[in-house]
């Protein structure tokens, strides 16, 4: 605990009142502050033991959610719907929610690598989830902030045809039709002064361009244009 410096504590602190947990909630202010320490800050004490942890963590709290909301699903629509719930551009996504960029200590040439940002983000939140899990050994800290993302990303997802995946409903589509798989183009836009829609990327299949799309990293702007194309060629075409 005296690693955690006063300073730094009240970061953390702000972070925890920001997932709506009380300060008197019996955290373990180490292992957060581990969760937030990335491997370019120290080569031992950083937050990939505690990712791996929060990975499963993570799984386990998306499944508890649909076995509890969602108990007519099939376990093949569990797998599904989880697959999208645990992603990295979901953990990303909700981590940039909680501002967790502000409290991440990162160093180096990492600090200036946009393109690892989506993965960074994902890994630092399992590994918050896995700081708070083994704060008390079970998911008292997680899911009265946790479930209703969830709740809320999964009423999304079912009323999706491609479960907000539309690479992989994309990929499936185009080896259905052609067994082959779609190419993604993808350049990075240079906007200095922007954090958003850094990447533009195209999609393209038998040398004909399906779709094009822009995000704030590479697997975003795929899926934006992987959405575009998907719901180009599943929409029937109607003579008028």
């Amino acid at each position: 605990m005296s690693r955690v410096y006063p300073r730094r504590q009240r970061q953390l602190e702000s972070l925890v009142q920001k997932l709506g947990l009380s300060l008197n909630a019996p955290i373990k202010w180490e292992l957060l502050d581990l969760a937030l320490t990335h491997p370019t800050v120290s080569d031992t004490a950083n937050y990939e033991q505690l990712e791996f942890v929060g990975d499963a963590v993570v799984r386990l709290v998306a499944a508890v959610v649909l076995w509890e909301h969602y108990a007519d699903c099939s376990v093949g629509d569990f797998a599904a719907i989880r697959s999208v719930l645990v992603s990295d551009r979901i953990l990303a996504q909700l981590a940039r929610e909680y501002g967790l960029e502000l409290y991440l200590l990162v160093a180096g040439s990492a600090t200036a690598d946009h393109v690892g940002q989506e993965s960074r983000l994902a890994d630092s939140f399992e590994a918050v989830l896995g700081a708070l899990y083994l704060s008390t050994n079970n998911l008292d800290l997680i899911r009265p902030w946790l479930d209703h993302h969830f709740q809320d990303l999964t009423k999304e997802i079912r009323l999706d045809p491609a479960r907000l995946n539309y690479k992989a409903a994309l990929q499936e589509w185009t080896q259905a039709q052609f067994k082959v798989l779609p190419e993604y183009r993808v350049v990075e836009i240079n906007q200095p002064h922007q954090t958003h829609e850094r990447f533009f990327a195209e999609v393209w299949l038998h040398e004909k361009m399906l779709g094009q799309g822009k995000g704030r990293s590479i697997k975003a702007a795929e899926q934006a244009a992987a959405k575009e194309a998907y719901l180009v060629v599943t929409t029937p075409v109607t003579n008028e």
